[in-house]
C-alpha cells in the first residue's frame, strides 16, 4: 500500500504561482513513476487531466500541452516527494489537483492515463481572474 498525501494549493491570483507537493510512504518511492492529474469543477472523476509526470530517475518528463512553459515537475528520492511548481497560473487551472504513482508504468504510461495504481485525496488550486 502506498499512502499519497498532496499539499500546497489555495487561492492564488492569475499571473501567481504556487508549488504542490505530494508525500508518498514507503521504502521505495524511488521504484515508482509519479505523476499530477486534475480534476476541475464540474467534471466527473472519468474527466481527470494528465496535467505531468516523471520518472524513476526524474530523466523522462511529460506534461499536457497546456502546461508546457508554465508548469515544472520534479522529484526527491529522498524525501519520497514528488512536486509541481505552476508558474503564470490562469482561471482555467483551477482545478482539484491528485497525485498518482505507478509501481510498474512508465511515465510515458501515465501521460496517457494508463498504469497509475494510486491517488492522494487531491488538493485545491483556485486561480481567480
Amino acid at each position: 500500500q502506498v499512502l499519497l498525501v498532496e499539499s500546497g494549493g489555495g487561492l492564488v491570483q492569475a499571473g501567481g504561482s504556487l508549488r504542490l507537493s505530494c508525500s508518498a510512504s514507503g521504502r521505495t518511492f524511488s521504484t515508482y513513476a509519479m505523476g499530477w492529474f486534475r480534476q476541475a469543477p464540474g467534471k466527473e472523476r472519468k474527466e481527470r487531466e494528465f496535467v505531468a509526470a516523471i520518472s524513476r530517475s526524474g530523466g523522462s518528463i511529460y506534461y499536457t500541452d497546456s502546461v508546457k512553459g508554465r508548469f515544472t515537475i520534479s522529484r526527491d528520492n529522498a524525501k519520497n516527494t514528488v512536486y509541481l511548481q505552476m508558474n503564470s497560473l490562469k482561471p482555467e487551472d483551477t482545478a482539484v489537483y491528485y497525485c498518482v504513482a505507478g509501481l510498474t508504468a512508465t511515465a510515458q504510461d501515465i501521460s496517457i492515463g494508463r498504469g497509475m495504481d494510486y491517488w492522494g485525496k487531491g488538493t485545491l488550486v483556485t486561480v481567480s481572474s
